[in-house]
């Protein structure tokens, strides 16, 4: 499968927008995504994807909002961390009770 290039958070808020502000322009919101999705270029999917973030960030449907998403992923990150210090740690202690004092 072939990747687009990654566009900048500007863009992904300006399509955001637009989909938000032309809702009443289209039959569905899948019309207008198509519809921008051409003029931004990006897939209609990947337009949908950000659309879906964007109403759970303003409160339009449920989930996790950007700013939660990134606090689960850094806790995610630092278990992560402390997981392998502790284990590593304990790597360690077994070694040095096989050692011959």
């Amino acid at each position: 499968m072939r990747r687009s290039p990654k566009l900048s958070p500007e863009v992904r808020d300006r399509a955001v927008r637009l989909v938000f502000d032309a809702k009443d322009q289209y039959p569905s919101q899948w019309a207008a995504i198509e519809s921008i999705t051409s003029k931004i270029g990006c897939t209609a999917e990947t337009l949908r994807k950000w659309v879906r973030q964007g109403e759970r960030d303003s409160g339009v449907q449920p989930g996790a909002t950007t700013t939660e998403q990134q606090r689960i992923k850094d806790l995610g990150n630092s278990l992560t961390s402390t997981v392998l210090v502790a284990a590593a740690a304990g790597r360690r202690h077994r070694l040095m009770d096989c050692v011959p004092t």
